[in-house]
């Protein structure tokens, strides 16, 4: 038990339960005088009543005075009973302190990871282990499956894996073998008769002596009175804490991981449908976009696109068009989640069938688009840039509508292409804007983006600009021959955390023509 001072303030809501469980008021109770009660200290029954007393006393409580004692024996002003009472009171306010700091420190968590290892950290501390690991492996076979250690080095993890999983506690835990949900406590491994030789091996190198393991499964609907099948299906994993020697965490310790481990599994089952739900929307956003890109003779295409957590609505396309000619688009729609992607795939479908039959004329092609978008989905708008690419003539006919302008960089330059400003589809009664041509050298790559690359910065629109301007300047020249390269230079530099967007709202697209 962490050594926290009794006189912090403690909310009264935070834990409702965990007082009952803890059995905070069986020491009225145990400790009421006989007799007439002093009107200042005396507890009030009702208040008290059906109280569970099985809960242990914290482990820094006074014993209770022994009832052999003789009358005559002198009073020792440390086992009065009200001094036995503040002591135990002191201490189940020091446990719930306890809980209700680790508790808002995973509550502060946001993605799986950082829970799981918030987990791992607090139970170390509440069983007084200095290692662990926490193996998630969902009962329903959905996934994600993974291990994370607190203490233990990949390696480490990698060797713990080696052991057959009949040997270790937590395999018993995740295959839902009866007598594991209370939790299992090793107190020393290296004595266990039939221990197996593996698991002996690997405790001898990583130097750990004795374990304990707790299932993470949230309560069912129905509480603890649930069917046993109903709890083995809601399992998430299992959490091991290791120690340096034999050991096991006292009965009070047990207690107090246990209410921590329910919380933990209920946030962690939250965390756990949102990771699913991204990683769908992720991979239907990637499925509604090109899954590879043309080969055309003189050009060379790279794509890349970072998809937001909650699911945006930007894309790219790349279309081969009579003639060796292409067609080249980047847009965006409004809106986040599966309807911005469901809107996206239908306008990226709609584009591609105007660009075969108008694709020479990038503005006939982005109308068509706006009278599309404005007559079946009114509530939302798009930008969008088309162009129409002739590799062999190295020009681009370029029509916006409200995006931002290509880039284009080379050895000599490196300039935003001038583009004339227009509203984002869906916005005006009748959108039209003039097209502009783009003539490029050989070896310089034309570069369309989306806005949400700018907005990744977190710059002011000047600055983000700028930003991205220098970070194609700086590409250097055993770069530039591979359009791939330089979308990837461009991310890592642009973005403040590098290419990695996992925490944004926004997506990132940038689609990169190299002509030869």
């Amino acid at each position: 038990m962490l050594d926290i001072s009794s006189r912090e303030r403690v909310h009264v809501e935070t834990l409702p339960t965990t007082q009952n469980d803890m059995g905070v008021c069986d020491a009225f109770e145990q400790f009421a005088p006989a007799g007439k009660p002093d009107a200042m200290n005396a507890p009030h029954p009702p208040k008290v009543a059906g109280i569970d007393s099985t809960v242990p006393a914290p482990a820094h409580t006074v014993a209770p005075v022994a009832t052999g004692t003789s009358p005559a024996a002198p009073a020792n002003p440390q086992n009065t009973p009200g001094v036995l009472l503040q002591d135990r009171l002191a201490g189940w306010v020091s446990d719930l302190t306890t809980l209700h700091e680790l508790t808002e420190h995973l509550a502060r968590t946001s993605s799986l990871d950082e829970a799981l290892r918030e987990l791992l950290r607090a139970g170390a501390a509440l069983v007084g282990a200095r290692r662990g690991l926490v193996v998630l492996e969902p009962a329903d076979g959905r996934g994600p499956d993974t291990t994370i250690g607190l203490g233990l080095a990949r390696a480490d993890l990698g060797h713990i894996e080696t052991i057959p999983r009949s040997a270790v506690p937590y395999g018993r835990i995740l295959d839902g073998l009866p007598g594991a949900d209370d939790g299992i406590a090793v107190p020393d491994l290296l004595a266990e008769n039939g221990l197996d030789p593996r698991h002996r091996e690997v405790a001898a190198r990583l130097g750990y002596a004795a374990s304990y393991t707790l299932p993470l499964a949230p309560e069912t609907a129905a509480g603890t009175d649930a069917p046993q099948t109903a709890e083995a299906a809601r399992r998430l994993g299992a959490a091991v804490w290791l120690y340096d020697e034999p050991a096991e965490p006292s009965e009070r310790q047990r207690h107090l991981v246990g209410l921590y481990a329910r919380y933990a599994a209920e946030h962690l089952a939250r965390l756990l449908e949102l990771e699913r739900t991204r990683a769908s929307m992720a991979t239907m956003s990637e499925e509604l976009l090109p899954s590879r890109l043309p080969r055309i003779p003189g050009v060379q295409l790279a794509a890349r696109h970072r998809a937001s957590p909650d699911g945006g609505g930007d894309w790219y396309d790349a279309l081969p068009l009579p003639d060796a000619t292409l067609g080249l688009a980047v847009g965006s729609v409004t809106g986040a989640g599966p309807s911005a992607v469901a809107a996206m795939g239908r306008l990226r479908a709609s584009l591609r069938a105007y660009a075969v039959l108008e694709g020479e004329d990038p503005v006939a092609v982005l109308s068509d688009l706006e009278l599309l978008l404005r007559l079946t989905e009114p509530a939302r708008s798009a930008t969008a840039l088309f162009g129409y690419c002739e590799p062999a003539l190295r020009r681009v006919t370029l029509a916006g509508a409200g995006h931002s302008p290509p880039l284009l960089l080379g050895e000599r330059r490196t300039e935003f292409v001038e583009t004339s400003v227009s509203a984002p589809l869906g916005m005006l009664a009748c959108w039209e804007a003039p097209s502009v041509e783009v003539h490029a050298e050989p070896g310089e790559t034309v570069l369309l983006y989306t806005d949400g690359l700018l907005h990744h910065t977190g710059d002011p629109t000047d600055r983000a600009f700028a930003r991205l301007h220098a970070a194609a300047a700086g590409v250097p020249q055993a770069l530039r021959r591979d359009p791939g390269a330089i979308a990837d230079h461009i991310l890592r530099t642009v973005l403040p955390e590098g290419a990695q967007t996992t925490d944004a709202t926004e997506d990132v697209v940038l689609l990169a023509a190299r002509f030869e």
